[in-house]
């Protein structure tokens, strides 16, 4: 931004408040007997800021400028100086939120503030880091602090039931609730019996909190209303007489009921106003109507050759509780659409070089990562494939290197094969996933050194349409499942199967763990990255200790095949007619 430097007259008469100010961009003190070329007496100027309770420690300077040793809050409207910018960089890296960690550097800067804030805040929205510089900061390794992300709101009417006509954007609306924070279940013939009997019993075993296009809960319309008398229905149709004497009931209850036009002029405002909700901080979401998917009544017909283990997740809207006996919405496969070869993307690359057109090698990082990823850490093997390096290297912003490669294509399901080696080095993670921000979703496999005879399998989901700006929890869903082998000490492939209603992964051919819908989170549905790294995380919990003595520590790529949908082709198709079940499948759909 472009800030003037103002006469001194003005600037007292500004800061005396004979005249209001509104932007930060009309505002710079500097020293009176500075000339204009010369530095601004001060690193950081507070313009606009909250006290804490009891008041921050201060020394006056002038009637209107004190020093303050700490203790301000609600930092949002301050003026660096070039001075100041250049003695932060020095301090770096920070902990934490940046504002909180500059409010302890005081004692390391000239800080001044202005006796009362002069911008004012506003009252009526809640400040939040949720959508703030702290993700690039976390890329470029200047913030390392990573805690769960706090959702800034969550229903308090509920249950939801919404009801329509075929096409009438019934899926949007199913995605809109989610982004509002309801766990929602949508698009289904009937709902699993035990949620079934629950939601019919008012039992507090129920696992969701709002019903979109379920179609057996039409001809119970009546006993709903009421088990659930404060519960509120949604009709997305043009009027309730376009759907028919079965919503006969739903015009007697006025106010309850909010009648939706779809496509027609999709907004946020009735929404949030029926559900008492004020709206998220992103579009409402236009995604493709799914349509009524059928439940399998009797489980897959794909059975895991090994027993998985559930570890400690998020508490995320998104993700079911842990109960007994509930193994998510098994839907049969959606049926697959005829997609042109142009929407197919099919390739096996032995890595002997990794070609600058398809993959990047990454030099950035993100918070719960101990090294800076690094294109040198990237080397090519004598007898061909890829090595992936972290070694002790002293980088500024942090003090190991790692190594990363990521498609500059993105997919919207697929088969997504890896043969490698993992590292067996404690701390370590090698790790083979599919991963997009905006909303943040994510599909992990994960070997960590400690354990080299385990597979983590992952999911992270968020929702929303593209731009959606999500990521809430850094924990995701995990599950460890037992390999039976250490893949530290030889040659193995691991497999995702990425389709819309469910999630597969494979080692050496063989399916070793499976996911449906809500177990125990949505299917992500959003066009994602692919990603090979070898990295040392922060976290004992995942990997054990940091064996620093043991570095460097390597894993050995071999190869990579991709059968997938190119997710930056704009197609008209709805992706959810595409259920992705096999790579000899995939290869005669594209055919």
């Amino acid at each position: 931004m472009s800030i003037s430097l103002l006469p001194d007259e003005l600037v007292k008469k500004l800061l005396g408040g004979q005249q209001r100010i509104t932007s930060i961009a009309h505002l710079i003190i500097r020293d009176p007997t500075a000339t204009d070329e010369a530095e601004a007496a001060f690193d950081v100027l507070y313009v606009s800021y909250k006290e804490v309770r009891y008041g921050a420690p201060k020394v006056l300077v002038s009637p209107n400028v004190y020093r303050p040793e700490r203790g301000l809050w609600y930092l949002s409207g301050y003026v660096l100086s070039r001075r100041g910018a250049q003695r932060l960089l020095k301090l770096l890296p920070c902990r934490g939120p940046v504002d909180l960690w500059i409010n302890h550097k005081f004692r390391d800067l000239e800080v001044r503030a202005v006796r009362r804030s002069v911008i004012s805040q506003r009252v009526d929205y809640q400040s939040t880091n949720l959508y703030s510089i702290l993700p690039a900061l976390g890329q470029i390794g200047v913030l390392n602090d990573e805690t769960p992300g706090a959702f800034n709101q969550r229903p308090s009417v509920f249950p939801v039931f919404a009801f329509g006509a075929t096409g009438s954007g019934l899926s949007s609306l199913a995605m809109a609730l989610s982004m509002l924070g309801y766990r929602c279940c949508s698009d289904l013939d009937d709902l699993p019996e035990s949620e079934l009997s629950a939601l019919f019993h008012g039992k507090a075993s129920r696992r969701f909190d709002a019903y979109v296009n379920i179609a057996s809960l039409t001809s119970h319309i009546t006993r709903l209303r009421q088990k659930y008398p404060s519960g509120k229905f949604i009709v997305l149709a043009g009027s309730l007489d376009d759907l028919g004497s079965a919503f006969d009931f739903l015009r007697t209850l006025g106010d309850d009921v909010l009648s939706l036009s779809g496509y027609d002029s999709p907004d946020w405002r009735l929404l949030c106003e029926h559900l008492h909700l004020a709206p998220p901080n992103a579009s409402y979401p236009i995604v493709p109507d799914v349509g009524l998917r059928k439940i399998r009544r009797h489980g897959a017909d794909r059975s895991t050759s090994r027993t998985a283990r559930q570890l400690r997740h998020d508490g995320s809207p998104w993700i079911v509780p842990l109960r007994c006996k509930w193994t998510g919405i098994d839907v049969n496969p959606s049926n697959v659409g005829t997609i042109g070869k142009r929407l197919w993307v099919k390739f096996h690359d032995d890595l002997n070089v990794v070609s600058p057109s398809r993959w990047m090698l990454r030099n950035d990082t993100f918070p719960g990562n101990l090294g800076l990823f690094r294109p040198g850490n990237v080397t090519m093997a004598l007898d061909g494939g890829t090595i992936l390096s972290v070694r002790a290297e002293a980088l500024g912003v942090r003090d190991l290197s790692a190594a990363s490669i990521s498609s500059r294509g993105r997919f919207h399901f697929g088969r997504f094969e890896a043969t490698f080696q993992a590292t067996n080095v404690p701390g370590l993670v090698t790790g083979f996933f599919l991963h997009r921000n905006s909303p943040r979703q994510e599909i992990d496999i994960e070997i960590t050194g400690d354990r080299p005879d385990r597979l983590l399998v992952n999911v992270f989901y968020n929702p929303g349409s593209e731009g959606a700006k999500y990521d809430y929890g850094y924990r995701g869903s995990p599950v460890s499942i037992a390999l039976g082998f250490d893949a530290s000490k030889g040659l193995h492939t691991f497999a995702i199967e990425w389709g819309v209603d469910e999630i597969c992964w494979f080692v050496d051919g063989v399916l070793v763990h499976r996911r449906v819908l809500w177990d125990p989170t949505p299917i992500p549905h959003l066009p994602m990255t692919l990603h090979v790294n070898t990295w040392p995380t922060r976290s004992r919990e995942l990997a054990g200790r940091l064996a620093i003595n043991a570095l460097p520590g390597t894993a050995y790529l071999r190869q990579i095949t991709v059968n997938a949908i190119n997710g930056d082709v704009e197609y008209q198709q709805s992706p959810t007619l595409f259920a992705l079940r096999s790579q000899q499948e995939l290869a005669s759909d594209s055919s």
